[in-house]
């Protein structure tokens, strides 16, 4: 099988940039260490959206979740689907030829949109289990004499159903999690853990983020069994590498936020005949480059235009190949390399509604909060940990004789999220605009600062071309969506006052002082079917 171009697409669930390679040295990866020393660490990758099932979605199609309807998570309640007009990574690599598997978690849908070959679903914890599914996959594509794409989604660092367990003790009611004996885990300690610097130090912090190395180290494992199946089988030399995570760590201020704690992730790639140099990557990547990096790989521009029966149905892939860039060592002109990336988030669970976007380039992040009148809501994991219980009792104000919270003037000392005022978390604008090199935390929002107007308009007008090319439908204007009613506006004569939100005060859409003319661009094709 040497001739072969085969990929090994490794999915981590819930893990922050929180491993030995990217300077957290609290922590033991040795396995994902190595990797990285082998090939290239990239230190912008980023996760369109900070949710498990919805990010796998853009991993899987090139498409951000607004475009393939992978709005949210799949199991349960909230039963989120990705269209089955969607060109998907199984069926794309099944008509190349490819034997195409998926093992462990997969947590998208449905079925008939990702039809791998070879389906293994698991919720294990159990890496060996993983390892050895795996071995008889690449068994199978050798004794067919077939290249293969294999996607292994581990079960870790995702919590468990405990408050605040990480799947350490073997027991975990939301699934079979497999007999974790005898994977071996250092004994970390909590005086030894490393505060990230989204979240404040609190003791449950600190017991939480030692079951959360344990679980990250056994996910290590799992990935250094993965390598050596492929080894003992001399693959090495023609399988593609490429691991990371789906979206940032299951605490406070990072999961289903589009703040860079939430969505800047390992992304770790290593390429046969790359010479075992290692390279530490900054340019910006986005998950929807994953897709059209393996096809790259699997077989360049031929690859990239392949059709499948949905062809001509389903968007056209707006993700580039990092391949031709795989060892750039600097920041690329933006000639050579796209200079920023986008981001979108509408739901978490069903009831976790928060639509989002985000436009990022190496030194300002912009955020369209488009439902800000909403609390933020907290997901149902992050709600009951025992992190935030912790942190929201943190503070403690003074009590009246009955009981009750006195009127204490606001000398009460608030909440805080690392350097984020709890208030702030809640309760967002309509725009929020960092200059991340002063304030990588994204506290300090710039969006109504007159020295930073000119950075807010330029983004704002980028990432609003983005959601037209996208037909994002989500882009609204005076509290409607500018996208469905697009034929509307150009042939009806319908008019948009240029406002985000409905004004009842002014609800008027005449031409006057508070009113001008949307810049109406028209949808691409098939996005008038979803009006």
């Amino acid at each position: 099988m040497a001739e072969h171009k085969n990929v090994l697409l490794v999915v981590a669930d819930d893990l922050g940039l929180m491993l030995g390679c990217y300077g957290l040295d609290a922590i033991k990866t040795p396995n994902l260490d190595k990797l990285a020393a082998e090939g290239t660490r990239f230190t912008n990758g980023y996760a369109s959206t900070a949710s498990c099932s919805g990010s796998r979605s853009t991993i899987y199609t090139g498409l951000h979740t607004h475009q393939n309807g992978q709005y949210g998570l799949q199991q349960g309640w909230c039963h989120f689907q990705t269209f089955d007009h969607i060109e998907t990574t199984p069926q794309l690599f099944n008509v190349l030829g490819y034997q195409t598997g998926i093992i462990g978690k997969v947590h998208v849908g449905p079925r008939e949109t990702y039809p791998w070959e070879w389906y293994a679903p698991s919720l294990t914890r159990d890496v060996r289990q993983n390892a050895a599914e795996a071995a008889k996959f690449l068994d199978k594509a050798a004794e067919t004499n077939r290249p293969f794409h294999l996607t292994v989604g581990f079960r870790d660092p995702h919590r468990d159903e405990t408050r605040g367990g990480f799947g350490n003790d073997g027991a975990d009611e939301n699934g079979p999690d497999g007999d974790v004996r005898g994977i071996d885990v250092p004994d970390y300690k909590e005086k030894d853990v490393e505060i990230p610097a989204f979240i404040s130090d609190v003791p449950e912090l600190r017991t939480e983020l030692v079951e959360y190395y344990k679980s990250i180290s056994r996910l290590d494992t799992g990935v250094g069994l993965l390598l050596e199946e492929l080894e003992k089988r001399g693959l090495t030399d023609s399988t593609l590498v490429v691991f990371i995570s789906d979206n940032g760590a299951p605490f406070l201020n990072s999961k289903t936020t589009l703040y860079d704690a939430g969505v800047r992730l390992p992304l770790i790639v290593r390429r046969p005949g790359f010479g075992g140099k290692k390279c530490v990557n900054p340019n910006m990547v986005s998950w929807i480059d994953i897709l059209p990096t393996c096809l790259d790989w699997a077989g360049g521009a031929a690859a990239q235009t392949i059709e499948t029966p949905h062809t001509g149905h389903a968007p056209k892939r707006v993700g580039n190949s990092f391949l031709p860039i795989l060892d750039a060592g600097d920041v690329l002109p933006a000639d050579k390399w796209q200079p920023h990336v986008f981001g979108s988030h509408t739901f978490h669970e069903v009831q976790n509604y928060w639509p989002t976007r985000f436009m990022r380039d190496h030194q300002y992040k912009y955020h369209r909060n488009i439902a800000w009148r909403l609390d933020f809501p907290f997901a149902t994991d992050l709600y009951v940990s025992l992190s935030w219980e912790g942190l929201r009792n943190s503070v403690q104000p003074k009590e009246t004789q009955d009981g009750a919270a006195p009127d204490d003037g606001g000398d009460t000392p608030e909440v805080m999220i690392g350097r984020r005022r709890l208030q702030s978390y809640v309760f967002r604008g309509p725009e929020e605009l960092f200059d991340l090199k002063a304030d990588p935390e994204e506290v300090n929002n710039l969006a109504s600062d007159p020295a930073y107007e000119p950075v807010l308009k330029k983004m704002r007008a980028q990432l609003e071309d983005w959601q037209y090319q996208t037909d994002d439908v989500w882009l609204f204007r005076d509290g409607v969506s500018a996208v469905t009613t697009a034929r509307y506006q150009a042939a009806g004569g319908l008019r948009l006052p240029d406002r985000f939100d409905f004004d009842p005060r002014r609800p008027g859409n005449a031409v006057g002082p508070h009113w001008a003319p949307t810049s109406i661009k028209a949808p691409s094709a098939g996005a008038s079917e979803f009006a």
